[in-house]
């Protein structure tokens, strides 16, 4: 069955905090609804920060075993919820954790990305998130990243994840991308022509040499 990556904010968070929870707090793992809830609504390593009401929550893990990315845990006394993510997307547990930190804080770059998913997977480089998010983005059955229009000042292009579609771009941001590499050409550009003229000079210098007795 293809993924549709329609998704809710709330939702892409409570799938998100299971991922993050059931690889960093393992002995905690399964989560209730309460400690879903309070992962949700943390204050660090989350962006946006939401506050979110247990009954939202609850909405939010009703539509996601309905698509069989949560499951309910048996036995205890108190409800518990699990995530089904690898199987459901099918990919790899290192993407798993890019989709993971990407629907937590937000679109990151690559070497953002990288450090903040230090407890969820330990990448041994930048090339090998930009592996990872490479297939991510030229997935046959759908593309879960796009590459976002470079910020206007910023070095490295953002990524976002595409499990809730296309992310709204601020018109500022989109046309940052143009922007920079208009400016870029026309910098090569004028490069060129320096180079042209280094040579002419130095032509006309080897020229000269003879008659100023150099």
């Amino acid at each position: 069955m293809t993924f549709r990556n329609d998704l809710t904010l709330l939702e892409t968070r409570v799938l998100g905090v299971l991922i993050e929870k059931q690889r960093t707090v393992p002995d905690t793992y399964p989560l209730s609804l309460n400690a879903l809830t309070a992962g949700c609504n943390q204050k660090t390593s989350r962006d946006p920060v939401l506050e979110a009401s247990e009954a939202e929550v609850a909405e939010a893990i009703a539509s996601l075993k309905s698509r069989a990315l949560v499951m309910e845990s048996s036995g205890g006394r108190v409800t518990r919820y699990a995530h089904n993510a690898e199987r459901v997307l099918q990919v790899p547990s290192q993407s798993v954790a890019i989709l993971t930190v990407l629907m937590l804080r937000g679109p990151q770059t690559a070497g953002e990305l990288r450090i903040n998913c230090e407890r969820l997977h330990k990448f041994a480089d930048i090339s090998a998130v930009e592996g990872f998010l490479e297939e991510l983005s030229t997935r046959p059955d759908g593309a879960f990243v796009v590459e976002l229009p470079r910020q206007a000042g910023a070095r490295e292009n953002r990524w976002a994840h595409l499990l809730s579609g296309m992310p709204d771009i601020p018109q500022g941001e989109a046309a940052a991308a143009p922007s920079s590499s208009a400016s870029h050409g026309r910098y090569a550009e004028l490069e060129a022509r320096v180079g042209v003229l280094e040579a002419e000079l130095a032509a006309l210098r080897a020229q000269l040499a003879p008659l100023l007795g150099d």
